[in-house]
């Protein structure tokens, strides 16, 4: 019989919960798209995330923002959903 490690929250169950508001979560994204420089961003009080590792770990972010034809939403969309699947740690 093992021990189990407690589950870190992801970013979405943190929405859930009112840790992160979605103004919070579009500044993030936001911030990321206008300069998407490797480093922890914080993004509400206790958060921090570093939305490069994210990205990175993310094909279908990877995909969309190599994509020359997509559309800012697309962009945004894809960061967002990446963001929102990370345990930050």
């Amino acid at each position: 019989m093992g021990l189990t490690m407690p589950k870190t929250p992801t970013i979405e169950e943190r929405l859930r919960a009112g840790e992160i508001t979605d103004e919070w979560l579009d500044a993030a994204v936001t911030d990321y798209l206008n300069d998407p420089t490797p480093g922890t961003r914080t993004i509400a009080e206790g958060i921090a995330i570093d939305v490069c590792a994210i990205l990175l770990a993310s094909p279908y972010a990877r995909k969309v923002l190599a994509d020359p034809d997509a559309s800012e939403a697309q962009m945004r969309m894809a960061v967002r959903t990446a963001i929102l699947l990370a345990r930050p740690g």
